[in-house]
């Protein structure tokens, strides 16, 4: 596989009683418990979803990136708790009288993260992917000012656009061409990386796949099974209020985390349907997981003959995978890796509106749908359409640019109106933000000059 590199990277004494008052609690057990997992679901997808894609990630790798500025309630737990790795699984010991978390890792499905206290066999492999060659991207000079191209990319991966950011990976398309790409050290062109919220731009577009094969509506009630009691108020939110984070549903946190979810084993039919209506639908955004999971949820009877997989098929986004809970629900709002090149094939859909070699894949009109800020709006520099950010508020960027934004620096950029795509992955530890809003001015900026 071809990679276009533009540039290089880069005796004690006993404790006092004031001492003894400021040594912090021990962690809790669901603390402790969560660190667990959050290690063995990471380095087992990171190291076996790697090696399917025909890379390579080591422990040591995963410990110095995805591992350093976590969640503030896991950060000084996760270092400590030993791993044991046999085979597909992946097991982390966090309590003396409790089994170890385990991570299984399953052909064709990436890995999954058991129940807390799980001492059972593992679950049934997927099967392979029985997938289609697809030829690399073709690669193309940028137009414009070469050098300062360049110089915006070496900038990126050196933390110029953020103090503290690790930018492990860019990746610029222009007119359907790679016209920059470069990798940190650990990372490259087969290496993927867990997409957290990006996966819910994913998740629009299996809608949008659905929408068009005539199996979901937008404008319907979502079914979901567990709201389907006469006089129960949920029973009005459509997948149009999930896809605009409008549900009217009760968010505990910013985004509603779901770390029981993610990390602990509970399943997505347990715990996602539960939530009470605290607002109208449609009247407030809110940012939540729980929005897209249940969107997700409402398609699971079209899954049988059309799961995820057989789009990024379709795409060419051959090393991508979107894992499940360990019942096999998908969990599209954060769990889904992919690389860097295949989120710029996943831009080229839009920038194509829907067309995928000839063929529809998503409705006539969708991409307009999906960048049509029709629902309540949140406060701040971007605005909100149906699972794509906007950054049509954006000082020097395009107004119609639709944006992927997930957790720890993971970007994907689409300006339809200039045909270009920009794809950023990184590893940025809390607190530590990279602003995405002037990298892509600067690297529009760059390829408009002559």
């Amino acid at each position: 596989m071809r990679t276009l590199i533009l540039a290089a990277v880069l005796a004690v004494a006993p404790p006092t009683a004031s001492a003894v008052a400021q040594t912090p609690p021990p962690a809790s057990a669901e603390a402790r418990a969560s660190a667990a997992g959050y290690k063995a679901l990471t380095l087992c997808s990171a190291v076996h979803n790697a090696e399917a894609a025909g890379g390579s990630r080591s422990p040591d790798s995963v410990e110095a990136n995805e591992f350093v500025g976590i969640y503030p309630t896991l950060d000084p737990l996760i270092a400590d708790l030993p791993v044991t790795t046999t085979g597909s699984t992946v097991s982390v010991a966090w309590d003396e009288t409790v089994a170890p978390r385990v991570a299984v890792y399953r052909p064709g499905a990436g890995c999954s993260i058991m129940p807390v206290g799980w001492t059972g066999p593992a679950p049934a492999s997927a099967g392979p992917q029985h997938r289609h060659p697809v030829a690399d991207l073709p690669i193309a000079a940028p137009s414009g000012d070469m050098q300062g191209f360049a110089a915006t990319i070496v900038r990126a991966m050196r933390g110029g656009y953020g103090d503290g950011t690790n930018t492990t990976g860019v990746v610029v398309v222009q007119d359907g061409h790679l016209i920059g790409e470069n990798y940190a050290p650990g990372f490259g062109p087969d290496v993927p990386q867990r997409t957290w919220s990006v996966a819910k731009s994913l998740a629009g577009t299996v809608i949008g796949a659905a929408v068009q094969r005539g199996e979901a509506d937008v404008s319907a009630p979502a079914a979901i099974a567990n709201w389907q009691v006469e006089g129960d108020p949920r029973r009005a939110i459509t997948l149009d209020n999930l896809m605009r984070m409008a549900s009217g549903l009760t968010s505990d946190t910013a985004g509603n985390r779901t770390d029981a979810l993610y990390f602990g084993g509970t399943a997505v039919e347990e715990q996602v349907p539960g939530w009470p209506l605290i607002a109208n639908p449609g009247t407030r955004f809110r940012y939540a997981n729980n929005d897209i999971l249940l969107a997700v949820l409402s398609l699971a009877p079209s899954f049988a003959d059309h799961p995820p997989a057989v789009l990024f098929d379709q795409l060419g986004m051959q090393d991508t995978v979107a894992e499940t809970d360990w019942r096999g629900n998908y969990m599209l709002s954060s769990q889904v890796w992919s690389t860097a090149r295949d989120l710029a094939r996943f831009g080229l859909l839009y920038v194509n509106d829907g067309v995928q070699d000839g063929q529809r894949i998503l409705p006539e009109g969708w991409r307009a749908y999906v960048s049509r800020p029709s629902g309540p709006q949140p406060e701040g520099e971007f605005g909100y359409g149906a699972t794509f950010w906007l950054m049509n508020r954006s000082e020097g960027v395009p107004a119609d640019t639709i944006a992927a934004f997930g957790n720890r620096g993971q970007y994907v950029v689409i300006v339809p109106g200039r045909d270009i795509v920009i794809v950023r992955r990184g590893e940025d530890p809390t607190g530590h933000r990279f602003d995405i809003a002037a990298f892509t001015r600067d690297i529009l900026a760059a390829l408009d000059r002559r």
